[in-house]
């Protein structure tokens, strides 16, 4: 017996690695190769590719494809059909399998449902991708980005509640400050 939850509708190649109270769900696909930490959750219809890292806590909604070359750490949530991508331009005729760029998301970042983020993107601590957005290049760590490209919308607190309009400040929820340094927004208490 396992540690973890397989629907008995998913499939889960050898060599994947799932770590303990995970739960994959109907139609999912875990390719070998792959890495899912604790206690996440993959939603139906997922698919974790080979060379894919996830961190612990993750929650992919329905509909998700992890892609070679995408890393989630830890208390990422990637919404309904959302996609990721890791060729700049693909052609069914060429292979680009040596063309993969890494896409990261750090720990804590929310990205809504049917957003798309292009490879090569890292998206920072806790930030937020609103739904439909299509992000092109690198986000903040706490930024809100929305729309098509992306732009930075506003500032979001680790406790997902929104800040003050220039981010510096205390959290009005959980007291948590905050203190601009650039372009970039960083906790300090």
């Amino acid at each position: 017996m396992s540690d973890f939850f397989v629907h008995e509708s998913a499939y889960v190649d050898d060599g994947a690695v799932i770590g303990k109270g995970t739960k994959v769900w109907h139609f999912c696909h875990v390719l070998g190769g792959a890495e899912i930490g604790e206690r996440c959750s993959l939603g139906q219809n997922v698919v974790v590719m080979n060379q894919v890292r996830i961190g612990s806590n993750v929650k992919i909604q329905n509909n998700v494809s992890v892609y070679e070359g995408v890393e989630l750490e830890d208390d990422v949530f990637c919404g309904p059909s959302m996609v990721f991508t890791n060729v700049m331009n693909p052609r069914s005729h060429v292979s680009r399998k040596h063309e993969y760029r890494r896409t990261l998301v750090r720990r804590g970042a929310s990205i809504g449902a049917n957003a798309t983020v292009v490879c090569g993107s890292t998206l920072g601590e806790y930030c937020f991708v609103g739904a439909g957005a299509v992000v092109k290049g690198d986000v903040p760590a706490y930024a809100v980005v929305a729309g098509v490209p992306a732009r930075r919308i506003g500032w979001m607190c680790q406790c997902g509640e929104r800040l003050p309009r220039e981010g510096a400040g205390r959290c009005a929820a959980c007291g948590s400050r905050y203190e601009r340094d650039g372009e970039a927004l960083r906790r300090v208490g």
